[in-house]
């Protein structure tokens, strides 16, 4: 059996009489020092299958634009939802990542039946959901949306870039590389930033 049909039976798992449409849900960029975090909603046809589809951190970039470019194609609605640093800074990344996956909810055409979402925690929604610890390696549909938000954050950063180049966002995508932290220290922080992250890392002078 292969891994994508793991995946999509583990979707189908979750399915009642009655109920058709699953949406998963993911995120991207909880652990960058700069930029937003991005969730992205999925819904497939019960016959979608890709058997490339696969949690987005054990792709590379071009694979990933590539399904990127599938997803849309083939999916029956998506959704992207996004918090920028400083409401990131105001609520706190949990927070912010909860509200951008509701966001990305709210932007489907079309109304799920189930959701399942990655990782322990849920938001208030009008329909039946899952949280699901590891989801981009179990579900089909969670993975699809782990690289519609990582292949969107990417494409933020490669643009804040132009404007930061000394951070090489478009290499770190804001994650706290060594060579994010020795811009930081060489040329200061940003209006893109987040602070709250900040203060726990650099030191005052």
């Amino acid at each position: 059996m292969s891994s994508n049909m793991n995946l999509k039976e583990f979707d189908n798992s979750f399915l009642k009489k009655g109920t058709e449409l699953i949406c998963g849900i993911d995120e991207a960029g909880r652990g960058p020092l700069a930029g937003p975090v991005v969730a992205a909603a999925v819904i497939f046809d019960a016959n979608a299958r890709n058997d490339e589809i696969n949690d987005s951190k054990k792709l590379n970039e071009k694979k990933r634009t590539a399904l990127f470019d599938w997803i849309i194609k083939n999916a029956l609605s998506y959704g992207v939802g996004i918090v920028h640093h400083e409401e990131i800074d105001r609520i706190n990344i949990l927070n912010a990542a909860l509200k951008a996956m509701k966001k990305a909810v709210e932007n489907l055409s079309v109304k799920p039946d189930i959701i399942l979402i990655d990782g322990n925690k849920k938001f208030d929604a009008a329909v039946e959901c899952h949280a699901i610890v590891g989801g981009d390696r179990k579900s089909f549909a969670i993975a699809s949306a782990s690289i519609l938000a990582k292949v969107t954050r990417d494409e933020i950063m490669k643009n804040y870039s132009c404007y930061y180049p000394e951070y090489g966002w478009h290499k770190n995508k804001g994650y706290p590389t060594k060579e994010h932290f020795e811009a930081i220290e060489l040329y200061g922080v940003t209006p893109l930033h987040r602070k709250t992250f900040l203060k726990r890392i650099i030191k005052p002078e």
